[in-house]
């Protein structure tokens, strides 16, 4: 393959020893770069001069060249805190409620994008391959084909693409819908999302599906493919293996003096489901009474895109829900609930989840949900836990032996809970082998070259 491009929203820099920061995506990514002498382009994560942005800052390490561009207030304000995460992110999780449309925040998303055109043109050779991420960048592709770029562009969407009536309440939707036609390949996470999408072209009349996953839009004949993201499967099996010797997870295990753990693992985000999952264990409680004293919810929430108000709100209301329950059921030795508004390291986690007998992931909607792959990978073999799972969740579609609730019934979820504490042995490892096939089978390295082998296809 020729070199590949890859373009983000973030770039995710290696440490100084080269090594590529954690986390499945980098990590698969980076490979990929490295394999084929390749380029990352994306916003640097800095602010510069009110109206002045710099060339962009390059560096190589190893077979990669890093470009980095830095945003002004405006273009942050606009693209990144406005359209992207007030209009696209809330629609495309079907929060229509939460979306806030503004014309001049949708011109800057605009002009950041032809921003990322302009920058990444002069870099472009004849044969590279450009590969897109995410919602921030959907029109990317145009605005390249514009300025004449002919190269194979694929795109891949991180996030849900939701069905065709809640799209069409975004007033721009039609811009959108179009923004994708430019590309070669657009990918989704499930079949559900990628259905979904072609639904919109054929209730606007602009498309159809052709099959053999080719949809012809707006004039132009491109793929459209399922593509399931997923996690280092072998290396996170590693690292929670190690995880007995990680202090925090010694101190946890003690802490709970034999009490049974349900672990929530959740970025601060209002599609997570946290408030549902609180109140669902709160209900559990109340109705399997034995279980007081005996059980602890750990939810674990590290705060994002705090200047966004919805988020900050939130934060408000999560930690005044988990002092809620708390003050009605704890006692002076138990407290039912322990929240924490705080990332923790990987190993950590990967312990955490190993002493966890649930895996409590209940997104309201979610393109796939990492966090679910992750705890079924950290699992001792010999005795696992049991993920209980949103049907709302991507990773439903594959990991169909958890126990899959509806996040909005909250009896469901905590009738879930005592189904889940109470499993025989032999029911929880069967159902846990179940899916680390599929998780063996279909790792990061699978989901990134599957993509790029449909890319190139002819």
């Amino acid at each position: 393959m020729s070199r590949l491009i890859v373009v983000s929203n973030r770039v995710p820099l290696p440490d100084k020893n080269g090594n590529p920061p954690p986390g499945g995506l980098a990590i698969a990514l980076h490979s990929a770069l490295q394999k084929h002498n390749g380029l990352w382009m994306g916003w640097s994560g800095k602010q510069s001069a009110e109206t002045y942005i710099p060339p962009l800052s390059s560096q190589r390490i190893g077979n990669i060249e890093y470009a980095l561009t830095d945003l002004t207030k405006k273009d942050i304000a606009e693209y990144y805190n406005g359209f992207a995460n007030r209009v696209l992110w809330p629609t495309f999780h079907c929060r229509l409620d939460l979306s806030e449309y503004a014309r001049s925040e949708m011109s800057g998303y605009y002009r950041v994008n032809r921003l990322f055109a302009d920058l990444l043109m002069p870099l472009i050779e004849p044969d590279d391959i450009i590969w897109v991420h995410d919602y921030h960048l959907i029109p990317l592709a145009e605005e390249l084909r514009i300025r004449g770029c002919a190269n194979r562009i694929g795109f891949f969407l991180h996030i849900p693409w939701p069905p065709a009536d809640i799209l069409f309440a975004m007033p721009v939707y039609d811009v959108i819908l179009r923004g994708l036609s430019s590309y070669d390949l657009v990918g989704f996470h499930t079949r559900y999302d990628l259905d979904n999408f072609a639904e919109c072209l054929r209730r606007e009349g602009a498309g159809e599906l052709l099959g053999n996953d080719l949809c012809r839009a707006y004039g132009r004949v491109f793929r459209c493919g399922a593509f399931p993201i997923s996690i280092d499967t072998a290396e996170f099996e590693r690292v929670a293996g190690d995880a007995a010797n990680d202090p925090l997870v010694a101190r946890t295990k003690a802490s709970l003096g034999g009490s049974d753990l349900v672990i929530g693992v959740d970025r601060l985000d209002y599609s997570k489901g946290i408030t549902q999952r609180i109140d669902a264990f709160h209900r559990f409680l109340q109705m399997n009474t034995m279980r007081m004293g005996r059980t602890t919810l750990l939810q674990v929430t590290p705060t994002s895109r705090s200047n966004v108000p919805e988020y900050a709100a939130m934060q408000k209301a999560v930690a005044e829900l988990a002092g809620r329950v708390n003050g009605e059921l704890g006692t002076v030795d138990w407290s039912p609930v322990r929240y924490i508004n705080q990332s923790l390291g990987r190993q950590s986690l990967a312990g955490l989840y190993r002493i966890a007998k649930v895996g409590l992931v209940t997104p309201l909607r979610d393109g796939m949900n990492l966090v679910a792959k992750e705890y079924v990978a950290a699992q001792r073999p010999e005795d696992p836990g049991v993920l209980i799972l949103s049907r709302f969740a991507g990773a439903a579609r594959e990991l169909d032996s958890a126990l899959l609730v509806n996040p909005y019934d909250l009896d469901s979820m905590a009738s879930a809970i005592e189904v889940a504490l109470s499993m025989p042995h032999d029911a929880r490892v069967e159902r846990w082998q179940a899916m680390m096939e599929k998780l063996r089978a279909n790792d990061i390295f699978h989901w990134c070259r599957s993509f790029l082998d449909t890319l190139m296809r002819d």
